[in-house]
C-alpha cells in the first residue's frame, strides 16, 4: 500500500473519531433514551466546551485527507503504484472517503436535528380550577444542545399532571407547568434528575 493511500485512510478514520467526539454530548441523550438508561444522558456534557475545536480538527483532518487523495501524483508515484492501483481496496477509494465525509457532517450537525428522535409524550391534562396550576422555573446543569432540551422536557412530561414543559440549553433554564392536585415539584425534579441532568435551583410561581 502506498504511503499516500495509507495516510488518507488513517486521516479518514481520525476524522470519524473527532466528528463523533464533537457531538457525543448530544448523541448520548438519544442513545440513553433508546436504550432506556436515561441516567447516562448527560455523561459527556463536559465535552461541549471542546466541541468547536473538535469540529475544527475534523474539518482540517478530512480536508487534508481529500488533498492527499486528489492531489496530482508525481511520475515516481505513478510508476511505483501501477501494480497497487489494480488492487485498490474499498477503504482506500474516494467513495469511502466520501462516505466518511458525509457521516462526519451528519455527526457534527446532530445537535441541530437530534430532537426529532424524541417521541411526543405530552399528555392532555384536564383541570377544573386554574388556581391549581403551578409554574416551576428551574436552573438545570448539564444541558448543552437542543437534544438535551428535548430530553429534559421528555422527562418532565413523563410525570402525570404536567401540563407544559420547556427547556433552553442556552440559558440552562426550564419551565414546567403542572396541576398541583395531580403531582408535585419533587416528583418532577426526581424525573429530570434521573436523566443525569440536575435541577440545581427552582422557584414555584402560582398563577
Amino acid at each position: 500500500m502506498s504511503t499516500k493511500k495509507s495516510n488518507a485512510t488513517k486521516l479518514a478514520g481520525a476524522g470519524i473519531l473527532t466528528a463523533i467526539a464533537a457531538s457525543l454530548c448530544c448523541i448520548t441523550p438519544v442513545l440513553a433514551l433508546i436504550a432506556g438508561t436515561s441516567g447516562i444522558a448527560s455523561s459527556f456534557s463536559w465535552l461541549e466546551p471542546f466541541r468547536p475545536y473538535l469540529i475544527g480538527i475534523t474539518v482540517v483532518v478530512l480536508g487534508f485527507a481529500w488533498y492527499q487523495k486528489l492531489k496530482p501524483r508525481t511520475k515516481e508515484e505513478i510508476a511505483c503504484d501501477c501494480e497497487e492501483d489494480k488492487k485498490t481496496s474499498f477503504w482506500q477509494t474516494k467513495l469511502f472517503l466520501g462516505i466518511v465525509t458525509v457521516f462526519a457532517v451528519l455527526m457534527m450537525a446532530f445537535p441541530y436535528y437530534g430532537s426529532v428522535f424524541y417521541p411526543d409524550n405530552k399528555k392532555e391534562v384536564v383541570y377544573v380550577n386554574t388556581a391549581d396550576i403551578v409554574t416551576m422555573d428551574m436552573d438545570i446543569s448539564g444541558m448543552t444542545c437542543p437534544a438535551c432540551d428535548s430530553h429534559v422536557t421528555h422527562a418532565a412530561y413523563e410525570v402525570n399532571g404536567v401540563i407544559d414543559a420547556k427547556a433552553d440549553h442556552t440559558t440552562g433554564k426550564a419551565t414546567v407547568q403542572f396541576d398541583k392536585l395531580k403531582t408535585s415539584a419533587d416528583k418532577i425534579i426526581k424525573s429530570i434528575d434521573a436523566t443525569g441532568y440536575k435541577v440545581v435551583k427552582y422557584e414555584l410561581i402560582k398563577r
